[in-house]
């Protein structure tokens, strides 16, 4: 458990098509296989940011979900992105964790973003998930719970958080200011996968994904174009910060109302 083989897959996106999506990611992913441990795709990796629910929503038994499976096993790693999903008549934007051996966990959008009406359309999740993979606990969030700290808070004693996102380059300086505070604020690891290009609204992304590490340092981040990068991130070193210096232990309690 004491590293873990982190891959980001900054992307442009096909707006609104999830077939021409799942074959460009079906591309990209094959090559990593036996390379790395999980691979992180954009928020709506499937469609870009659409509120077209009703028209591009997927149930649980879909082709993504299949996709998604198929290739956490082909490439022998464990696979995160949310994509839209239709559950009991209501609309989720849902990321969804997939292992190698086919098995999965789910988490469901917190903050729905009003600014673009997200939330008259979808329905916000109320469940904070801690995903057990390769000895790590993963704190995989979405886009606008970026904003959050509440929400984000290192309460659960995880050791990577994780955001997927579109999130538009015209607000990208704080993209980057709140990813590096939640690495400081939590002493975690903390991965931004963002996507590049425009969307059908035109609204334009310069990407800026990135990996933080524990003390706020930028390992890498990838800007204006497409790529794919893999990490190593050390347990050890993470665990040996935090035992110098203490602060979690000086964190607030508090409870979250649903």
């Amino acid at each position: 458990m004491e590293r873990l083989r982190l891959t980001t897959v900054q992307s442009t996106l096909h707006w609104e098509n999830i077939s021409d999506n799942l074959k460009m990611f079906e591309k990209k992913l094959l090559p990593l296989a036996g390379t790395t441990d999980l691979v992180i795709l954009p928020e709506m990796f499937t469609t870009g940011f659409s509120m077209r629910a009703t028209q591009l929503a997927e149930d649980m038994n879909g082709h993504t979900m299949e996709w998604l499976i198929t290739n956490a096993e082909t490439i022998h790693a464990a696979i995160a992105g949310s994509f839209i999903v239709v559950e009991n008549g209501s609309y989720y934007n849902r990321l969804v964790f997939v292992f190698p051996d086919g098995s999965y966990q789910f988490y469901d959008k917190r903050h729905l973003f009003t600014l673009a009406e997200e939330h008259l359309t979808f329905t916000a999740g109320s469940e904070l998930l801690i995903v057990e993979w390769k000895g790590w606990r993963i704190c995989p969030l979405i886009c606008y719970d970026l904003r959050f700290p509440v929400w984000s808070r290192n309460t659960d004693s995880y050791d990577l958080l994780v955001y997927t996102a579109n999130w538009p380059d015209r607000r990208r300086q704080a993209w980057k200011a709140l990813l590096a505070a939640r690495a400081v604020e939590n002493q975690s690891y903390v991965a931004g996968v963002n996507r590049v290009g425009s969307d059908g609204t035109g609204l334009s992304y310069a990407g800026d994904t990135s990996v933080i590490d524990f003390a706020g340092n930028v390992l890498y981040r990838v800007t204006d174009a497409e790529g794919i990068f893999t990490i190593d991130l050390s347990y050890k070193d993470q665990m040996a910060f935090r035992n110098k210096l203490q602060f979690l232990a000086d964190r607030d309690v508090f409870e979250i109302k649903k």
